[in-house]
């Protein structure tokens, strides 16, 4: 018997942890590239804090955030979405901005942008990332 792989993109666990108890979301599996799908989803518009950075190309959805702190021994990874909001590991509902994620990782009230980090090699910060976006557009 074949080994069957299902791989979704962050996108979709944000769509479903917003859906309700009384909504119905439909997933469609298919084979390959034979056929377009029958129908084409409307393009997401990032909004929040994050939005800026995804418009901008700094930030893409999909993009995988660590941290580390230390002392705490404690680490968090989050998914951004096409939203512009952060699936963090652990946790069901997407968070709507860098410190609320980190928050539900610390259990205290911390500046995200300063905490999470691109994935090495590059290991920026969102507030390395945020000052890249006003050197280059000074209007952020």
């Amino acid at each position: 018997m074949p080994t069957v792989s299902l791989h979704f993109d962050p996108s979709v666990f944000a769509h479903l942890a917003r859906a309700t108890g009384d909504d119905t979301v439909h997933l469609t599996l298919s084979l390959g590239g034979d056929e377009p799908p029958a129908v084409t989803p409307s393009p997401v518009v990032p909004h929040g804090p994050l939005a800026s950075l995804l418009q901008a190309g700094l930030l893409n959805p999909g993009t995988e955030l660590n941290f580390y702190q230390r002392r705490a021994n404690r680490r968090g990874r989050a998914v951004v979405t096409a939203e512009g909001q952060l699936i963090v590991d652990g946790h069901a509902s997407p968070f709507p901005s860098p410190s609320k994620a980190a928050e539900a990782i610390t259990g205290n009230v911390i500046n995200g942008w300063t905490l999470w980090h691109l994935s090495a090699p590059d290991g920026r910060t969102l507030d390395d990332l945020r000052r890249e976006l006003r050197r280059n557009d000074p209007q952020h």
